[in-house]
């Protein structure tokens, strides 16, 4: 930037230009002197500004402080029609020989300001009453990005020759540490997940402390939070609650374990037991079907024999005193055989084509017993230990004691990895009230 005085006119100018490299608001001085005039603008100037860029003319008039605002890409003389209010104040003598006085910032909306923080360790209890007297410290480390999205709203917010970076930094800082901290203190009792867990769940965290910081960002400093990382949330694993509250988890998972097991075994005996009923049953089922064949010609061949005998009966009859032979007997009885006959021989030919033809040379095989249906067993990982196989019942039972929440990780045969039960369609209904569990709205009138 170069600038000639002049004794009586203020000061010449070549170019009115940022090289600044990382700035969020930087204020233009010619020659990096402060002066009166340090800002007395000739016509004929040039102005550049680059790309996510924007220059603020501040023009300090009596009847109050006005702006212009030139986005970049921008590179060319100053000259009123680029200028509406610079227009309104110098008039048609800014042609002629009459400086202006501007304070002129250049503000990068583009840039994104990085802030690392720290948190100190600070204690998270579990709210469970079995383990809510143990106090883990934790400390936090991350960082996260700001920039300006809506420059003339942070212009009206902000007197930009007093703004101070750090102290803006310094305050954005505070404001995510406090919302961090607070995000962590709520995550076992608001958001299920276990204080000795929370080490694990950064991702989570950072998500959830996030929709909080934004709106705060751009309500209290109107800023844009564009990024925020966690990297670590550490558990002082030598404090006396961490090492409290670790023992106590172990020995509840251990009970956990061992009741798990035992109702796994009188369920895997149950499933025996009806596996032999079916299986037995089937094969009652299949002898009965070999044999009811044989059970029916035996049935059948008995139903002739009588029929026989009652014919040989009907022939031996006498029509008159000395006995002998009745023809008209003689000839009902060759009809009523002829008949039965027949109706056996039909019987006979019926059962010989429904019956397997090597029943009696070799013995069939037994039918087997339809497989029983797969049972889901899901592996739970609870505060940092694998329990299981569970069933659904004994997911259901998690449920209610607080144990299984839609946060924790658990896996199936079959699953490549780990993934949230509340992210598997087949445990939604777990987490969904039982009907009937919830009492419907009073009736009217009742209140």
């Amino acid at each position: 930037m170069g600038l000639f005085f002049s004794k009586k006119e203020g000061g010449l100018m070549d170019v009115i230009r940022c090289d600044e490299d990382n700035f969020l608001v930087w204020k233009w001085s010619p020659s990096g002197q402060a002066s009166k005039r340090e800002n007395s603008i000739r016509y004929g100037s040039s102005l550049r500004v680059q790309a996510g860029e924007v220059a603020v003319f501040v023009y300090k008039q009596k009847d109050g402080t006005m702006q212009d605002f030139i986005e970049g890409p921008y590179d060319q003389t100053i000259k009123t029609a680029n200028f509406p209010v610079l227009t309104s104040i110098v008039g048609s003598a800014f042609g002629g020989n009459s400086p202006f006085q501007a304070e002129i910032y250049f503000i990068n909306y583009s840039n994104n300001i990085k802030i690392d923080f720290f948190i100190r360790p600070f204690n998270v209890y579990d709210p469970r009453p079995q383990y809510s007297d143990f106090g883990v410290p934790m400390s936090v480390k991350g960082s996260f990005y700001f920039g300006i999205s809506d420059y003339r709203k942070f212009v009206k917010s902000y007197r930009l020759s007093a703004f101070d970076l750090d102290d803006l930094s310094d305050k954005v800082k505070s404001q995510v540490c406090k919302v961090i901290k607070t995000k962590i203190m709520e995550a076992p009792l608001n958001n299920g997940i276990p204080v000795l867990q929370i080490e694990r769940q950064l991702e989570a965290i950072s998500s959830l402390s996030k929709e909080v910081l934004a709106p705060d960002f751009e309500r209290l400093f109107q800023i844009e939070l564009r990024e925020l990382n966690i990297e670590e949330i550490k558990a002082d694993e030598e404090s006396e609650g961490y090492m409290e509250l670790k023992e106590v988890t172990v020995l509840q998972q251990r009970l956990n374990i061992a009741a798990q097991g035992e109702i796994a075994r009188e369920n895997l005996s149950e499933t025996m037991r009806i596996n032999r009923e079916e299986h037995q049953r089937a094969q009652k089922l299949q002898t009965e079907t070999s044999f009811i064949g044989a059970h029916a010609l035996n049935q059948q061949t008995e139903v002739m024999r009588t029929a026989a005998e009652s014919l040989g009966q009907m022939g031996s009859m006498g029509g008159g005193e000395g006995g002998g032979m009745n023809p008209a007997n003689m000839m009902a009885g060759m009809m009523m055989g002829g008949a039965i006959g027949g109706q056996m021989a039909g019987m006979m030919n019926a059962m010989g084509q429904n019956m397997n033809p090597n029943m009696y040379a070799q013995p069939q095989q037994p039918m087997q017993a339809p497989p029983p249906p797969p049972v889901l067993q899901y592996m739970v990982l609870i505060d940092g230990v694998q329990n299981g196989p569970c069933n659904m019942q004994q997911m259901r039972q998690l449920v209610d004691c607080g144990r299984l929440t839609q946060s924790t990780y658990v896996w199936k045969q079959g699953m490549p990895q780990w993934a949230l039960a509340g992210d598997l369609p087949e445990l939604q209904g777990l987490f969904q009230p039982i009907p009937g569990s919830v009492p419907p709205p009073p009736p009217p009138g009742a209140m």
